[in-house]
């Protein structure tokens, strides 16, 4: 952090702002290391894209992207991730996130799945998560999908450096949500990143009702908002921990970007 930046930010808290920690602004060669992180990611992604279809397993996929990430010199940051079993998680229909791969779970014509994928290169850390439609999926799959793009997007949109607050992405994304018929999964969030695979701060997917820090130039954070077709109450499947289901049954949508503040706005340095 530059001077011009600490005297920036020195104005904004005698203003009353809640300003950022040093650790969640990244220095310029910290950028350029997370960058190589998010090509990996983003590429991973791409072919995953390619690849996918209806009779694939879960497992499958899995394994395309631990060869997918080790060729291109990367580490899927998820497996052992506070134990977590796998290496990506896929969420299929109505699986709001964290489905753990398996041989058993396969793709059939007209699922949405979700995929969602870490890399860690060289101690730097991006993530993002994509919708992926199987053949032809139903108008309302379709739909949920699309809108729940059009949140991240709006979430973003929100984004003034030096004067939006984390809380404002989490506004717009709630308040399009809404107009839009869906509701909006409030027990997980976006993060910071970079350094770990979570870092503040914790950004929020609607509005939290209470003070959050300032977003400036050189911090990195994901926004990743679950949108649910039905209503927002959401379950924990028994056994194993992890996977996370819509109460009602109804299909959950996700898409994750990682985004880099700059002066003139955002940068998506993994889609």
């Amino acid at each position: 952090m530059d001077k011009k930046q600490q005297l920036k930010l020195k104005q904004l808290e005698e203003k009353g702002y809640m300003i950022p920690t040093s650790s969640m602004i990244k220095s310029e060669k910290d950028i350029i290391k997370i960058r190589k992180a998010a090509k990996v990611n983003s590429g991973l992604l791409d072919y995953i894209g390619e690849n996918i279809c209806a009779g694939m397993s879960t497992a499958q996929i899995d394994k395309m992207a631990v060869e997918y990430t080790h060729e291109h010199g990367g580490v899927c940051a998820d497996y052992q991730y506070e134990d977590y079993p796998k290496s990506i998680c896929t969420s299929i229909n109505d699986v709001v996130c964290h489905g753990i791969p398996n041989d058993d779970d396969i793709l059939c014509e007209g699922d949405i799945i979700n995929i969602d994928a870490t890399t860690m290169v060289d101690g730097y850390y991006a993530d993002a998560s994509r919708m992926y439609m199987i053949g032809e999926v139903s108008q309302k799959a379709r739909r949920l999908v699309e809108v729940t793009k059009e949140c991240l997007y709006k979430g973003i949109e929100a984004i003034i450096p030096y004067q939006s607050k984390v809380g404002d992405i989490g506004k717009a994304i709630e308040k399009y949500a809404l107009k839009n018929g869906y509701s909006v999964v409030k027990e997980f969030c976006g993060h910071g990143i970079g350094y770990d695979l979570h870092e503040d701060p914790y950004v929020y997917h609607y509005d939290p009702k209470i003070d959050t820090v300032v977003l400036v130039p050189g911090m990195l954070i994901t926004i990743e908002p679950m949108i649910n077709e039905g209503k927002a109450d959401v379950c924990l499947e028994e056994g194993d921990d992890w996977t996370v289901y819509t109460l009602d049954g109804s299909l959950s949508a996700q898409w994750e970007h990682t985004l880099l503040i700059k002066e003139d706005g955002v940068e998506i340095i993994s889609r």
